[in-house]
């Protein structure tokens, strides 16, 4: 393939996240409105141009109540910063279809280097003949960087809310004609 611009399937696309409740367990939740900026040569990502945008508002953990804490002041406050952006601005091949893409992840304000792990899943042609890429992310964010050190002591020891969040993108995008 060469390099061509994809967009993003919004029905087959996935942004994820989880964090550590209580010391316990874990709370996870998805983000439903995002896009993408994605001109690359899936075989070869090494020389993309990526860019992604969430927005914060549609964090959604199944719990109301917590989505809106989520959205306040305490949290993303997304009446001042609606997006959580990135911008790649290296990516590293680590292996078959296997790539480090750093980049500049703007949150709550503060912008900061990160790097997810990225695996090229595949292309097929759907029955309409499209062409059709998937990749799957990971990385690991730490709230406290990007200012979100809202939290509470436990009576018994610990913090409500762990510090570190796991982030997972499931990505399926099609080729524009």
């Amino acid at each position: 393939m060469s390099k061509a611009k994809w967009i993003v399937d919004p029905s087959h696309t996935s942004v994820d996240f989880s964090v550590r409740h209580m010391m316990i367990a874990k709370v996870k939740g998805t983000f439903h409105k995002f896009e993408a900026d994605i001109t690359a040569d899936p075989n070869d990502l090494t020389t993309a141009d990526i860019k992604f945008s969430v927005d914060l508002s549609s964090v959604d953990t199944r719990n109301s109540d917590r989505d809106a804490h989520l959205r306040s002041a305490d949290f993303f406050d997304v009446e001042k910063n609606p997006h959580m952006t990135f911008t790649a601005t290296r990516i590293v091949r680590t292996g078959d279809g296997e790539y480090d893409v750093t980049g500049q992840l703007t949150l709550h304000g503060v912008t900061r280097e990160e790097t997810f792990s990225v695996t090229f899943e595949g292309a097929n042609k759907d029955p309409w003949g499209n062409e059709k890429v998937g990749f799957s992310a990971t990385g690991t964010l730490k709230r406290s960087d990007y200012g979100l050190t809202y939290n509470a002591v436990l009576e018994t020891g610990g913090v409500l809310i762990g510090d570190e969040v796991k982030v997972s993108l499931e990505i399926e995008a099609v080729k524009q004609a």
